[in-house]
């Protein structure tokens, strides 16, 4: 199923099971998409706390979520003591 019709399968409240289905792909999907995101914003040099102000979260969230899941070759930036 494209993700348009994913979408509307999460917003339409007549068949409860498939709605939860599909709000169930969409947020493996936008997981997937925010790792994607988070590593795309370590190789361009962002911190965590940029990152974090991007999502909304605070930094420790960020680092939490994310800091096991990214491609261990990638620089991490270290804060500043």
């Amino acid at each position: 199923m494209e993700t348009r019709q994913v979408a509307d399968a999460a917003a339409d409240t007549s068949d409860p099971r498939s709605g939860l289905r599909a709000i169930s792909s969409l947020r493996a999907l936008a997981d997937r998409l925010e790792l994607a995101q988070v590593e795309a914003g370590l190789r361009a040099g962002m911190s965590w706390q940029e990152i974090a102000d991007a999502l909304g979260v605070t930094r420790q969230a960020a680092h939490k979520k994310h800091a096991k899941r990214i491609d261990p070759s990638l620089p991490v930036p270290r804060r500043a003591r």
